[in-house]
């Protein structure tokens, strides 16, 4: 009796693994967003630190839940533009037709190219969403996982150092133009640093005071500024030309002046 109840329970059990291999093997396979991170289903980005970069590339981690197949298969990927304030053509290249999980692969990166032509990226963010949609080849089974969105701008925010450097007085467009004439985008808040960290706002002063002398001698950064022409003149980067900053001759003063995002003269 003992020989025939452990019999049974061997049948059992290799039933009940047979079907869970059945149903492991024979379900369906999908896509999903592989995002990592603090923010699962975002990327976060910013030009600010790269002003004259006109476009950048991004990668979306599409990842395979289920098993590898010998051959290529299909997925979509497609914006939702009600929900989304980025805007074709203007701040990101539209998403292909199809894209295609290699043979034998588990993970596709789709790339996803962003725009710095945008003025208005300096002021505020914008939101690209998109989500996965199912083929014949591949499903869309994991809802959670299948919504993504990129959030990016080109804001530069006020650093902690900011103060003890460079004063009181912050404007994005003087960040900028630290970044631009010092190659640095931060300094040390330790006093035993305070040497180099003047040296480098002595930099930017010296720029303010003159940029022609600066452009002179960094002809070779892309950065140009033609004679003004009814007291104004553009500032900007021949690899990203849309990005302009104003410089403005204030009569009262006697001298140009580089005009920052509020309207105020840059000091």
């Amino acid at each position: 009796m003992k020989q025939l109840i452990i019999l049974i329970s061997i049948v059992v059990v290799l039933g009940s693994c047979s079907r869970n291999n059945e149903l492991l093997f024979n379900s369906p396979a999908n896509v999903y967003f592989a995002f990592t991170g603090t923010q699962s289903d975002s990327l976060l980005y910013t030009f600010a630190f790269n002003p004259s970069q006109a476009s950048d590339t991004l990668y979306l981690p599409v990842q395979l839940s289920g098993i590898r197949e010998n051959r290529p298969r299909t997925f979509l990927l497609e914006a939702e533009p009600d929900s989304s304030t980025a805007l074709p053509y203007v701040h990101y290249k539209p998403f292909d037709s199809t894209y295609t999980l290699a043979a034998d692969s588990g993970i596709c990166m789709v790339p996803l190219i962003i725009y710095n032509t945008d003025s208005m990226l300096q002021y505020r963010s914008v939101t690209l969403k998109f989500r996965l949609f199912p083929t014949k080849d591949l499903g869309t089974n994991l809802p959670e996982l299948i919504y993504g969105k990129c959030v990016f701008s080109s804001k530069l925010e006020r650093p902690d150092w900011w103060s003890m450097w460079m004063g009181d007085y912050f404007s994005q467009v003087k960040y900028q133009l630290f970044i631009i004439t010092t190659g640095q985008d931060s300094l040390s808040m330790s006093g035993l640093d305070a040497p180099k960290n003047l040296y480098f706002v002595s930099l930017l002063t010296s720029f303010l005071a003159d940029p022609y002398s600066w452009l002179q001698k960094n002809q070779s950064t892309g950065y140009v500024m033609a004679q003004p022409v009814n007291e104004q003149a553009y500032f900007y980067n021949t690899a990203n030309p849309a990005k302009k900053i104003l410089y403005q001759y204030d009569s009262q003063a006697g001298q140009y002046f580089f005009i920052d995002e509020s309207g105020l003269e840059v000091h």
